[in-house]
């Protein structure tokens, strides 16, 4: 799992738990079940059987493999769209496209991370590169949606290309453990992503036997996903493994440590560390659109099918790679002005039939492009 890594973890800041701090108890662990994503890649689904509310303000999560594909075999996602809330695609392992209607979008390897706010409506595809699908290879990442609150949700689509140079690192107080803050704050330290809903993202590596004390905001809840070796989580030691969920109960500390002794396939423990302050507003979510009422969620399926979320670009061979980010929604009908930018023409709408673009001919064609319930959930 390469991400980011240090030639010298001693000389990074170190994390150290705050006098008379509270270890969070472990409220639950919930276990991922395996499915596949999309044009077929494999994907655990890491919050599933988690009451919406201990989540919140997060909706859904990913882990996109670890897989090895042979030549031919690296899938993405058709055409698709999305509303009212943002979704966080980090790759640890492997290199990924994303694009959208507005023009933004990239390509991002171990580390990087792009960080897209739907807000009102975006079409998007999530792709590996003609490079990796004619070459095979490793590929490795986690998607994450947060939510948006009301006041945010018509906000105009944005992207954040967040590098893995730009991540800040640290060290646990034992120097034995790597911590990457991808957004939010630890311990004073920033991450690069500016986030809509307050947030705070970490990667964190244990190495056998190492313990991290994280310093937590109280009114953030704290959830820590296993993606990697096994372990104990707070004071109580409860054991862990890959591919589990934690929720921590009260608390302004997270407590986990390492197996002395790991497998030989996963030689340190690898966590998905996040939490955020609660938006504590109604959810209404079905497919890819995460809004606040039945009606609004309906009405994004209607927009949908009218072609009001956008076109999809006709993008030439060879282009992609090039693209240049749009971090301001230009050239939506959502989010700015109408006018195509001059490197992506339209011309299909969002409700025509499937072509050689893959684009969703209707609402019941995008329902479960990244497994998201295909029935109206409420909470």
């Amino acid at each position: 799992m390469p991400a980011v890594t240090v030639a010298d973890i001693t000389v990074l800041p170190r994390v150290k738990a705050v006098a008379g701090s509270r270890a969070r108890t472990v409220r639950s662990i919930t276990t991922a079940p395996q499915g596949f994503e999309g044009e077929g890649f494999p994907v655990r689904r890491a919050f599933a059987g988690v009451d919406i509310a201990l989540l919140d303000p997060f909706i859904h999560l990913d882990q996109m493999g670890e897989v090895e594909y042979a030549p031919g075999e690296p899938k993405g996602t058709p055409w698709h769209p999305h509303r009212g809330f943002e979704t966080v695609t980090y790759i640890i392992d492997g290199i990924f496209d994303h694009f959208d209607n507005n023009g933004g979008g990239g390509t991002i390897t171990d580390g990087d991370t792009q960080w897209m706010t739907a807000g009102a409506g975006i079409l998007h595809i999530e792709t590996p590169p003609e490079s990796l699908v004619m070459s095979g290879g490793l590929f490795h990442g986690f998607q994450l949606w947060v939510n948006l609150p009301a006041a945010k949700k018509w906000s105009p689509p944005a992207y954040q290309d967040l590098r893995a140079s730009e991540v800040a690192l640290l060290s646990s107080e034992d120097g034995g453990a790597l911590i990457r803050v991808i957004a939010g704050e630890l311990a004073g330290h920033q991450g690069p992503g500016s986030t809509q809903t307050p947030i705070t993202l970490i990667h964190a590596t244990l190495q056998p036997g190492a313990e991290i004390r994280l310093p937590w905001r109280k009114d953030y809840n704290a959830l820590v996903y296993t993606l990697a070796g096994h372990g104990f989580v707070g004071e109580e030691s409860r054991p862990v493994q890959m591919g589990q969920l934690t929720v921590f109960g009260e608390g302004d500390t997270i407590v986990v440590r390492a197996a002395n002794i790991q497998e030989s396939r996963s030689p340190e423990m690898e966590l998905f560390i996040l939490g955020g302050e609660p938006i504590k507003e109604p959810v209404a979510w079905m497919g890819p659109f995460v809004m606040n009422t039945k009606r609004e969620v309906l009405q994004a399926f209607e927009d949908f099918q009218k072609g009001v979320l956008g076109s999809i670009p006709v993008i030439e061979k060879g282009h992609r790679p090039n693209a240049k980010l749009n971090r301001g929604g230009e050239g939506s009908k959502l989010g700015g002005s109408n006018t195509p930018n001059s490197t992506a023409q339209t011309t299909n709408s969002a409700s025509s039939a499937v072509d050689s673009t893959g684009q969703a001919k209707n609402s019941a064609d995008v329902l479960d492009v990244h497994g998201a319930p295909t029935t109206m959930q409420e909470g």
